[in-house]
């Protein structure tokens, strides 16, 4: 074997080359994964001035997208499964503005905004997320923020004033806990990002001793669902789990497995316990009694009576994307204290606010995340892409579980969460693949 020598002028434009594409990348992927983690932190990223840091910071990450492209000497898009249904969507909202379609153009122009945000969001995603490096990353980060929220609301919760971060004083009221002023979402926050360090415990990926600070992230975020007092989160927690024991027993490897899990379900019994059990069995006491912070079980009832007459009048296209809280009170069967602009039934308002159309395109892009998240779960406990998968699948699911009883998807750090972890899971396999060099023995 010889060695060929390469001359130093030939390898300077090279090194400059990828250095000027690595710069613009580490922003493109820090940049978007900063937004994601920005919007729980800004209440969930509900009021305008957060709303707007969301939208135009997602916007300006993909200006920077596009000026990297076209200072490259090739094109590089990379296409995703779930690029069709989100165009889909977006053109069935066009419709509804063109034609006159919606109740409230101004509303629906708004959520159109919010909406293009989030679709740019899984784009970047789908094109910077290329290194097993940047997963270990997004692991540990995800990780400890979750923890460090969790953290947050356990103390918020001890010495509690009825304000956001202890400063900040609900418009609107609400049931504080982390900072959210509905539990509700914070436990939506939760059930997307607990899987992230659960699933990591149960690969080959990492020391004893770090699967260990993982179970332990994991767990605390596990019982603070239970101790925010979401009934929605409960029900959405079992689901994950009750999936994820199911995949559990499909390995080779079962009795290990149960084992780990059963220590995990453990020591987050043991951390409820120790911080607030007598609060959560007042909690599970409670759900067939009324209470002051939020709606009762009967006036969800009657709110969902009330949307499908309202789906009934307009079922095609229907109301106008974001204009629920509008159009409501024309239908309203009933008399409350409480102001009304969610359906509490995120699959209710998409239907009375696209019709049936955008229900099928929502339904179109759910079957896309599942079939392609699913088919790389096979070997995921060895594979980075199959435990992308499969963490990302436990968090959609519980969303999607929770979504029967609360409006996760109305919250725009929720929302922008939800549909990453959709891109996420609807990756194809990129992640810690085998190279196989080309380069034989005796050759040159």
């Amino acid at each position: 074997m010889t060695a060929v020598a390469q001359p130093a002028g030939n390898i300077e434009p090279i090194l400059k080359r990828s250095s000027s594409r690595a710069f613009p990348d580490a922003v493109l992927f820090y940049g978007v994964f900063g937004l994601l983690l920005f919007g729980p932190l800004a209440f969930g990223a509900v009021e305008p001035w957060a709303i707007f840091i969301l939208e135009a910071g997602s916007a300006l990450l993909f200006m920077l997208w596009v000026v990297r492209q076209a200072f490259s000497s090739t094109l590089q898009v990379t296409a995703s499964p779930l690029f069709a249904p989100m165009l889909a969507f977006g053109i069935l909202v066009l419709f509804q503005v063109g034609l006159g379609l919606t109740a409230y153009r101004f509303a629906t122009l708004s959520h159109a905004r919010l909406y293009a945000a989030y679709g740019l969001l899984c784009f970047l995603v789908v094109q910077v997320l290329r290194r097993t490096w940047q997963i270990q990353i997004l692991v540990w980060g995800f990780s400890i923020f979750g923890s460090g929220v969790a953290l947050f609301a356990l103390i918020q919760a001890l010495s509690p004033n009825g304000k956001l971060y202890w400063l900040r004083t609900p418009r609107l009221g609400g049931w504080i806990y982390g900072p959210y002023v509905n539990h509700n979402h914070y436990a939506g926050l939760m059930e997307m990002l607990l899987p992230i360090p659960l699933v990591f415990v149960f690969t080959r990926y990492g020391s004893g001793f770090r699967k260990g600070l993982a179970a332990l992230s994991a767990a605390l975020m596990a019982s603070t669902i239970f101790l925010s007092g979401s009934r929605g989160g409960m029900l959405a927690f079992t689901a994950q789990m009750t999936l994820f024991v199911a995949l559990l027993l499909r390995q080779k490897k079962t009795g290990r497995m149960v084992l780990l899990l059963g220590m995990f379900l453990v020591l987050a019994i043991g951390l409820l316990a120790w911080l607030g059990g007598g609060e959560l069995v007042e909690r599970i006491a409670s759900i067939h009694s009324e209470t002051r912070t939020e709606l009762s079980g009967a006036m969800r009832v009657n709110i969902d009576r009330d949307a499908v007459k309202m789906f009934e009048h307009k079922p095609i296209l229907g109301w106008g994307l974001g204009t629920f809280a509008e159009v409501y009170p024309q239908f309203r069967n009933f008399y409350t204290d409480f102001f009304v602009d969610q359906a509490h039934n995120d699959y209710l308002q998409l239907l009375v606010e696209t019709g049936v159309l955008g229900f099928a395109t929502m339904l179109w892009f759910l079957i896309t995340v599942y079939r392609r998240a699913s088919r790389k779960l096979k070997n995921w406990t060895v594979d980075t892409n199959g435990a992308i998968g499969l963490a990302a699948m436990l968090g959609v699911t519980g969303i999607l579980v929770h979504g029967l009883l609360d409006f996760n998807l109305q919250i725009p750090a929720n929302a922008a969460l939800f549909y990453v972890l959709c891109a996420l899971a609807a990756l194809e396999p990129r992640f810690g693949l085998t190279r196989r060099s080309n380069h034989k023995p005796g050759r040159s």
